[in-house]
This record gives structure tokens, C-alpha cells and sequence, in this order.
């Protein structure tokens, strides 16, 4: 008998309605898709990520999954996290009561289940350690990014942060300046020549909707400069950035993020971080909405 064919599902993730949010490709039953096969759908899709997940849990109760940009495959990325829990959840086990464990090649991720205030259920996961690694002088990653110097919030340093993957942090000071931002690969050239990758989230103080805290951008090398309309991974990277450099007062933080507007994708991610006694505790949760499933052929 031919084996069933994987299923597929796309969500829309960090998104509070249909089609907003970052979307998300999700292939379940991917037990026997090869790495190549896997990168050719990743490219199909043409999304920021598509997931592939095993059939079954593994020996840990945790389901193996795979992230695959257009280009490549990548250790850790927060909205697949998310999305690829959910579909497990509602599709793969729909025994398991309120949270997923996911295995992936920067380790084990959980996530939870939380019923929302403003209706349906919110979705977390518990980052891995985020690390800070070197800082960038102000003026070369504004030139990199269409900015002057001046557009850059120099209370809190240009630093690179990551968990599998790293991306650069860089504060901006005005809701502008945000707008005005823009990847150029070719100025990035000598950062990258030094280690930094071409991946940069950028973030400020001023926000469209007054409940909001903060809003960001993130920009990508794939093929080409990409940004993506919402980054769970970012987030994790901000909450560890947030609480090193006392950025706000408290030492427990729990912060709303706008993202996605310049591309008509608005989304909403939702950020806790709190300082550990040896590692910094973050979380990052959004909701995800069903948009198709089907069968790949």
C-alpha cells in the first residue's frame, strides 16, 4: 500500500486576524521527504520558514522538527516554532493538554498554551540561552541601513545576540527612522566580512497603537534582502539585550511588539523576559490562525 502522503498546513502566526501575522508552511508525516526534497518545498513555499515534522513523538515525547528558510536550514526561528506547535497540537496530537515539546537542532523548545483576554489562546515558548556577542560602532550599521548616525538610540550599544541563529540589535530613536530603514547588502559587506551577520533587528520606544510598548523590523539576507512581518527569534534576542543593558527599570518585563505594518502584515508578539540566577528567562507567544490545509502531491 503507498503510504499516505504528508499533510500540510499554513498559519498565519503573531497575528490577532486572518492574513496578518508571519505565515508559516507546516509539513507533517515529512519522515521520508529528503533534505534536498525539504529544501525544494521550503523554496516553493517561499515563506520566511517552512517546518517539517516526524509523524511521531521521539523517545522524549518531543516531535522532531526542521526550519527551512527559501535558502537554507536554520537551527532555531521563533514564529515556526510557534505556528508548528499548534499544528501538532490541533492536527498531530490533539490528546495533549496545554503544551508541545518540540526537538530541534538548537535542542528541546516547549510550548504552552494560554486561553487570551481578548479571546482564543496564545501560544509561548521558552527560549533557549540567548548569548550577547560583540557590539557594532553606530555609524556603520546606520550606513548599512539608510540611516545617519543620529537615528541610532546610542543609550544602549549595536550588538550582535543569538541561540542557534544571531542577528544584530540595533535601538533607533524615532518611529522614522524605523519606517525609513532598509537593508543594503553591498554597504553590510564589511560587517559581514567581520562576523556579523545580515540579519538585523531593529526596534524604538514609539509605537502606532498607544497598548503597544515597542516596534520593530527585521531584515534578512535570502536570495536578497527579505524582512520578515514578525520574529519570535528577534524577540528572544531583545529580551536578553532589554534586561543586560537595564533598558527599562524592572527586572521583569512583559512588552507588546508591533511589526509587519510596512508590509501590510501587521502583527503583535508578545515578549517576557525576567532575570535568572544564572541565565536570563525568556519567553516570547503570539496567537496563530489557521488559513489552508491540504495534502502535498
Amino acid at each position: 500500500m503507498k503510504p499516505a502522503a504528508p499533510r500540510f498546513h499554513i498559519v498565519d502566526v503573531f497575528a490577532e486576524s486572518r492574513c496578518t501575522g508571519n505565515q508559516l508552511a507546516v509539513v507533517i508525516g515529512s519522515d521520508d521527504l529528503s533534505d534536498e526534497a525539504m529544501q525544494q518545498l521550503a523554496a516553493e513555499t517561499n515563506f520566511s520558514e517552512t517546518t517539517f515534522v516526524a509523524s511521531a513523538p521521539e523517545a522524549d515525547g518531543g516531535y522532531r522538527v526542521r526550519i527551512f528558510t527559501p535558502a537554507r536550514e536554520i537551527d532555531f526561528a521563533g514564529h515556526p516554532i510557534l505556528g508548528t506547535a499548534w499544528v501538532i497540537l490541533h492536527h498531530l496530537a490533539p490528546g495533549s493538554v496545554g503544551s508541545i515539546r518540540l526537538n530541534l537542532r538548537v535542542g528541546q523548545v516547549p510550548v504552552t498554551f494560554e486561553s487570551s483576554a481578548s479571546g482564543g489562546e496564545v501560544a509561548w515558548f521558552l527560549a533557549p540561552p540567548v548569548t550577547l556577542g560583540p557590539c557594532c560602532a553606530p555609524e556603520r550599521v546606520a550606513a548599512a541601513l539608510g540611516l545617519t548616525v543620529d537615528d541610532i538610540e546610542t543609550r544602549t550599544p549595536v550588538q550582535q545576540c543569538g541561540a542557534g541563529t544571531s542577528a544584530i540589535i540595533v535601538p533607533l530613536r524615532s518611529l522614522d527612522a524605523l519606517r525609513r530603514s532598509q537593508l543594503d547588502l553591498a554597504a553590510f559587506a564589511p560587517l559581514a566580512g567581520e562576523g556579523f551577520p545580515p540579519l538585523v533587528y531593529l526596534f524604538c520606544t514609539e509605537t502606532r497603537e498607544p497598548g503597544n510598548d515597542l516596534s520593530a523590523r527585521f531584515f534578512f539576507e535570502a536570495h536578497g534582502v527579505r524582512e520578515d512581518p514578525a520574529t519570535g527569534n528577534g524577540a528572544a534576542f531583545l529580551g536578553a539585550y532589554l534586561l543586560e543593558h537595564g533598558f527599562f527599570p524592572a527586572a521583569e518585563l512583559s512588552l507588546r511588539i508591533e511589526q509587519g505594518h510596512e508590509m501590510r502584515r501587521p502583527s503583535l508578539v508578545r515578549l517576557r523576559a525576567r532575570m535568572g540566577a544564572l541565565v536570563h528567562e525568556i519567553q516570547v507567544g503570539g496567537k496563530v490562525i489557521p488559513i489552508i490545509q491540504g495534502d502535498l502531491l
